[in-house]
């Protein structure tokens, strides 16, 4: 996976931050986003971080992911 790509959530990801739903459950699984970034590096020095996708799906609302939550979608 890399920056750029289109992506779906495969895993059931709960998340309370979701911009329509505030403060209450909402499962991320099999929406459709893109990778806008992936953290490797944090003010220079190189980090391991536990989840590294940062996918933006609207205009308001982004989230991290681990690689094994994620399938890249193939354009057709």
């Amino acid at each position: 996976m890399k920056v750029g790509d289109r992506v779906r959530v495969m895993a059931s990801i709960i998340v309370y931050h979701y911009p329509q739903h505030k403060k209450q459950p909402f499962d991320l699984k099999g929406m459709e986003g893109e990778i806008i970034d992936i953290i490797t590096n944090w003010q220079g020095r190189p980090v391991s971080s536990s989840f590294p996708f940062l996918v933006k799906f609207d205009k308001r609302f982004k989230a991290h992911f681990r690689d094994h939550e994620l399938e890249v979608i193939k354009p057709e």
